[in-house]
């Protein structure tokens, strides 16, 4: 039995797990295996490197393919999509204070401050023109119209969504504009939708009020549904079963009579079964990534740990750009159990119809604060609102969150509106720097180094001073901010040079510095072998240097910010940042490249002791920084796209983010031979680290010896579980709902050593109650 089974992990993952060589579970593997899979809402804060992409994928993995086990015996209901004949509106897709009537033809919402919508059961798509009549059967605010399944409920206040209030406005995208009269009760508005000619149009009590929307070609494929909001209102529907109140408009059919392949069903409805049929390209988890390399990754992961899952095979899909669309719709259509991808993509296929999200019973948000600070939280909210909470057979959906870096207030905030009384697994506090990672800093100083002055091969710049007076002896702030740009590729020949580096990732503020010092690197020799990796990249190209670099085919991979979060690199020895991320807790994630699984890793940054002038392309850049060679500094006007970076004031926030100093080491790029007891090899595990046990860190273990080690972790568990359970039954079970502590166990620990000793006791006691 291995170690992971302990947690009540299948022997057949266990057997993945221990051909991966991962001899115990890391600490947050230890406490977040047994919350998921006792199907609580988990929050995960651990240090990188700590393993917190198999904390989520192994009980994820274990849950859907013991489902689809139980589905092919028999032993529970099959999971079906549940569909309707009849045209009404959701009792689903719905927000909480709108009621719906039986008949599901009428509804009514009696909150005087807040607007609450509803869709249809049913929508339409690509061709057609479709006419159904809303009747104002109480006074009130409303707005009726057309909405996609991707849309908010609160009609007209994004793209997606197109309405026509009793004030007479039409509404997109929260502009409000004037177009038809006011309307009130007992007014019939007909709602129009041509998708031949992708127009929208009202008409009030059978009088044409105009064209109110055109839309745009390419989204004339998408599916419309019948939508409205209200407050303190009261509305009813006739979608065509019978008679109109008002003659059809010509060219017109009732969008109940729309062809059967022009319609498709709201995936968020579950109600009214005529008829039913397993649903293929409906998945049981989700987890979204921030970046393409990220979600590779973990859907590498998920390859290797299910490859003892036989009878049935769990199915998993990478959905990211730069795949062709179809042949993942090909593979959705064949069926799919996890689906691992980037937000656009992921939307793509949502809002097309082709991913069903009705049988989905894991949300996962892996580096949660990269994706909120990327602008894709009103895409989480809108995923989130779409996916029914509980699933059409009885299941409870699941949602985990993950990051090395949760803390930052936008990821509470979420937590706190979409997780259901979420358990953290915080096992650092705020930012914190692994063990096993030594960072130092390397002052830049141009004023006492004028080695620049005199070099006659170095780094091309970027280029902001290209017009600036730059000359030997000068002073000025852009001839120091040159000199620190050809200073600093020097001084990263020199630290991979001292340190006699075979192997290390190096990340530069820009994608032209990355280039730059791509060309630099290799015009000095093989012995600087080198590949780049950033935004302009193309995505294959991206994908081939990567796994060039994991293969050991090059020594170098040069990267912007796209690779600092969570692409695990097994044993990688260093990391130099040639400028400081302005974003401070981008800095733990760029360090935390090295350090990985117990290994130690040397992190240089190099930090300019003068202000460096750089480009800073924002929304008012029309090019986004392609062939812009503008240097005006933002702050003026018009704004230009370049700013001073302030690298000393950068280092004092971080240092004060991670409350430490960190150590600064000479420009000769030599670090004390005692740091960390003088036992350290770069790249190779250092002695007695991580957990503790006696056998934690042996290399190349006999079966016979790692089934020992796995009965002394046993063994420890159980000991730890004695000491803890007459604790426990002192503890008021209420913490688990209220997330306090009481009194009692207030008197052990202190801060948050209690709130991290409250939640271990909960991880070992839990499985065994």
């Amino acid at each position: 039995m291995t170690a992971f089974e302990e947690f009540g992990v299948l022997s057949e993952l266990g057997k993945a797990i221990e051909e991966m060589d991962w001899t115990l579970p890391t600490d947050v593997q230890a406490e977040a295996i047994p919350l998921i899979l006792g199907g609580g809402d988990v929050l995960m804060a651990a240090e990188t490197g700590s393993g917190k992409t198999g904390a989520f994928c192994l009980p994820i993995l274990q849950i859907v393919w013991e489902t689809l086990k139980d589905i092919a015996e028999g032993k529970t209901s099959k999971v079906v999509a549940q569909v309707s004949n009849i045209w009404t509106l959701s009792f689903f897709d719905r927000t909480e204070a709108l009621a719906v009537t039986p008949d599901g033809l009428r509804c009514q919402s009696r909150d005087q401050k807040e607007w609450h919508g509803c869709r249809a059961t049913k929508g339409v798509h690509s061709k057609g023109a479709y006419y159904y009549e809303a009747t104002v059967t109480d006074e009130g605010l409303c707005r009726v119209g057309w909405s996609t399944q991707a849309a908010r409920l609160d009609l007209g206040t994004d793209r997606l969504g197109f309405g026509f209030g009793g004030t007479g406005k039409k509404s997109n995208s929260k502009q409000f504009d004037d177009y038809g009269s006011a309307y009130g009760m007992n007014d019939v508005i007909g709602c129009l939708l041509n998708l031949n000619a992708g127009e929208i149009r009202y008409t009030k009590n059978g009088e044409d009020q105009g064209v109110a929307f055109k839309l745009d070609q390419s989204r004339c494929s998408d599916c419309y549904f019948p939508a409205v909001v209200l407050k303190n209102a009261e509305i009813s529907f006739n979608f065509g079963a019978t008679p109109f109140k008002y003659q059809l408009p010509a060219g017109y059919v009732p969008i109940c009579e729309a062809p059967k392949e022009n319609v498709k069903h709201n995936v968020v409805t579950a109600g009214g079964v005529a008829e039913t049929k397993v649903v293929s390209n409906a998945p049981q988890a989700i987890i979204i990534e921030p970046s393409r390399e990220l979600a590779e990754q973990t859907c590498t992961q998920i390859t290797k740990f299910k490859k003892y899952l036989e009878n049935p095979k769990v199915r998993e899909l990478l959905v990211v750009g730069g795949i062709n669309v179809k042949d993942q719709i090909n593979q959705l259509n064949s069926g799919v159990d996890i689906v691992v991808g980037t937000p656009g993509r992921l939307e793509d296929l949502i809002q097309g119809g082709y991913l069903a999200l009705t049988h989905c019973r894991f949300f996962v948000l892996d580096e949660a604060d990269g994706l909120l600070k990327a602008g894709y939280g009103e895409l989480i909210d809108r995923l989130h609102r779409q996916i029914p909470k509980i699933t059409s057979d009885g299941r409870r959906l699941q949602m985990v969150v993950c990051s090395a870096t949760l803390h930052a207030f936008e990821v509470k905030k979420m937590a706190e509106k979409l997780m259901h009384f979420p358990t953290w697994v915080d096992l650092k506090g705020e930012d914190a720097v692994p063990e096993t990672v030594h960072h130092v800093v390397v002052m830049v100083d141009p004023q006492k180094n004028r080695s620049w002055e005199n070099l006659r091969k170095h780094i091309q710049t970027d280029g902001v001073h290209a017009k600036d007076n730059i000359r030997s002896g000068n002073t000025t702030p852009e001839t120091l901010s040159e000199a620190v740009k050809i200073l600093k590729g020097e001084y990263c020949v020199k630290a991979i040079n001292e340190h006699k580096m075979d192997r290390a990732i190096i990340f530069c503020r820009t994608k032209i510095d990355c280039d730059n010092l791509e060309r630099y690197l290799r015009s000095l020799g093989n012995q600087y072998s080198c590949v780049c990796l950033h935004g302009d990249r193309k995505p294959q190209e991206r994908k081939a240097n990567l796994e060039k670099f994991k293969q050991q085919g090059v020594k170098f991979l040069i990267c912007t910010d796209v690779a600092a979060r969570g692409i695990d690199i097994s044993g990688l020895p260093f990391m130099i940042n040639v400028t400081l991320p302005d974003e401070k807790s981008n800095y733990v994630h760029r360090i935390g490249r090295v350090g990985r699984a117990e290994r130690m890793g040397l992190a240089i940054s190099l930090v300019s002791t003068v202000p460096e002038k750089v480009w800073y392309h924002g929304e008012w850049c029309s090019s986004r920084g392609r062939n812009c060679w503008n240097t005006t500094l933002v702050d003026d006007r018009p704004r230009g796209c370049c700013m001073w970076y302030n690298e000393p004031q950068y280092l004092a926030d971080i240092e004060d983010h991670l409350n430490i100093t960190i150590q600064q080491i000479e420009p000769d790029m030599k670090v004390a031979s005692n740091e960390f007891d003088g036992k350290v090899v770069y790249g190779q595990k250092r002695v007695q680290a991580g957990t503790g046990y006696k056998f934690s860190l042996a290399r190349g273990m006999g079966k016979e010896e790692k089934t020992l080690m796995a009965v002394r972790a046993r063994a420890h568990r159980c000991v730890r579980l004695a000491q803890t359970k007459n604790l426990l039954n002192n503890v008021n079970l209420q913490w688990r709902e209220q997330n306090a502590i009481t009194p009692s166990f207030k008197n052990l620990k202190s801060g948050r050593t209690a709130w991290r000793c409250r939640r271990r006791v909960t991880a070992l006691w839990v499985p065994y109650e």
